[in-house]
Formats: structure tokens, sequence, C-alpha cells
């Protein structure tokens, strides 16, 4: 399969696409960003890189960095997240706290934002700058130590985090979150500002189709059997509540993030990702699930 021949296709054929959907203007440091943006990148378990288009811009990767934190968390603690988060799909926006008051402060998945609050409260009790650990952890799978946050980005979410910080406080009255709310939101928003691009995020990306292994750094970072639960939930709940279009459309498990990225995994081929910054109405990038949607057309590499 030419995979390159295929991404330089795509790029051509999402054009008439743009305009359909609108950028993540909640965000004031996200609403200036170009809509017409587009990057798309893959890498193969077998040490092959194909990209186009933007694919070496970095932008804000926002709630795929929740797949990064739910690793570091898993690497440490195992399955003792899963008493922290459940595996389901919530059906409700991402920034939801109808369920969340439900269920008593237990968040219905770790990719939803109170579920992203939750797990990360659990890397924050382990000893250390937990910023510094997901920096150093996102540079070293992508392989590029200019990986960090945008500071402007950060700070514009903590001052538009009501919703999250109330979210917060509801679960520090359930007990599922112990560490101080202020300083819970402060190191989530600067998780979500990590700037990475389609390239970076398509390397980083790679242990999730290699059964836990980082085939560039020849070494596991997580489990085969964690790879698989990552995956499994990442196919059920990393689409904000579009996982059944997108499963029915693309049929990969994906993570999406309201900067436009969709980091996609192929178990045991390749990991791509596509930036395109307009969202649909679920907060996922338009033209980037087209783009994918494509994809699995072309090389015929859905799961299903």
């Amino acid at each position: 399969m030419d995979y390159q021949a295929v991404l330089d296709y795509i790029r051509e054929a999402v054009e008439p696409k743009f305009g359909k959907g609108k950028v993540a203007d909640y965000i004031p440091a996200l609403a200036g960003v170009d809509a017409r943006k587009f990057g798309m990148a893959v890498h193969t378990v077998d040490g092959k890189s194909y990209k186009t288009g933007d694919a070496d811009e970095p932008f804000s990767i926002q709630s795929i960095s929740k797949l990064f934190v739910l690793q570091l968390v898993m690497s440490h603690f195992g399955d003792m997240v899963w008493t922290r988060v459940g595996k389901e799909p919530s059906g409700d926006r991402f920034n939801s706290m109808i369920k969340l008051e439900m269920e008593h402060g237990v968040p219905r998945n770790p990719f939803i934002n109170p579920g992203a609050l939750a797990t990360l409260d659990l890397l924050m009790s382990l000893k250390g700058d937990t910023k510094a650990r997901i920096r150093n952890y996102l540079s070293f799978l992508a392989m590029n130590d200019t990986v960090d946050a945008d500071m402007v980005v950060a700070n514009s979410e903590l001052e538009h985090a009501s919703l999250n910080r109330a979210m917060a406080h509801l679960m520090r009255g359930y007990g599922n979150v112990h560490m101080d709310v202020e300083e819970l939101l402060a190191t989530y928003c600067y998780q979500c500002a990590m700037a990475m691009s389609c390239a970076d995020l398509a390397l980083a990306g790679l242990p999730l189709a290699a059964g836990g292994y980082s085939p560039v750094h020849e070494t596991s970072v997580i489990s085969k059997s964690q790879a698989k639960r990552i995956n499994a939930v990442m196919l059920t709940c990393g689409m904000y509540d579009s996982v059944g279009s997108f499963a029915y459309r693309v049929g990969l498990p994906a993570k999406s993030g309201v900067g436009g990225g969709i980091l996609a995994v192929v178990p045991g081929k390749m990991s791509v990702c596509v930036w395109a910054p307009e969202l649909d109405a679920f907060g996922n990038s338009y033209v980037g699930t087209a783009a994918l949607e494509m994809f699995t057309s072309l090389t015929h590499t859905s799961i299903f």
C-alpha cells in the first residue's frame, strides 16, 4: 500500500468539507486558529512514516492528552484506576455534570472531563512534579524535546474553567478527588494545552498499535494487556458523544481533542493522526473524521 499517495489524495479530497464546522471558540486562545489547517501523519509498527499538509505544525492537543495521562496512571497504578472512573460511554457531553451527580462522583470513563480530572488526581498523588512528568512522557514518546504546553492556551482555559471547577468540587465532595482543586485544575489545563504536531502524536501513539511496545525506543511503555484495554476504552469512549457514529464511519479506536486533532490506532499495524480545527456538533474534527473515514476505506484498515 502506498500510504503517501493515500495521504496526498485525502488532503485534496477533503477540500469540499471545509467551512462546515466551527473552531472551539469557547476557549478564547483557540478561537483564532486558522480553520483551514489540515495535517495528517502515519507511523507504522515496522518503522515507516508518512505525512501530508500541516503535519509538522504543533497544535493544541487538548483531550488527546487524556489518553497519555491514562497510560501514565495505568503504568503506575494498574487497574486501580478503574476504582476511580468507569469504562462506559457517558451518553452526554464531555463536560456534563448530570450523570456525575447521579452516580455519586464516579465519572463514566477517563476521557470525559470529570473522568480526566479523577485520573489526573490519582497521578498527582505520586511524588514529584506532575506537569514535568506529563511533559517528559510526551517528549519521550514523540522523540521531541521541544514538546511543551502553550501557556497562553493553558491560562485561557484556566480563566474559563467554571464547569471543570464545579465537577472537581463535586467529586471532592464524594471523596473521588483528593488534591487541592485549584492545583488540580491548573495541572489539567496545562496537560490539555500541550502543543504537538500530527507527526509527534502519530509517533507517540505507536505503542498502542504495538501491544504497549515502542518500536522506536525498543522498550515497552505499558503492558500488552493495558494497551488492549486502553484501545477498547478509546473505541467506546474516545470520541465524546459520537463514538457510535465514528465507529460506524471509521472503525478504529481513537481519541479526539477540541483543538481539532484525532489520534487513531490500527492495532498491530500503525497509528494515524489528523488535524483540522473545525469541529462538528459533538466537538470532534469535522474534516478530520471525514479524512479518517477515507483512510480506512482506501487502506482497508478498519478493525471491522
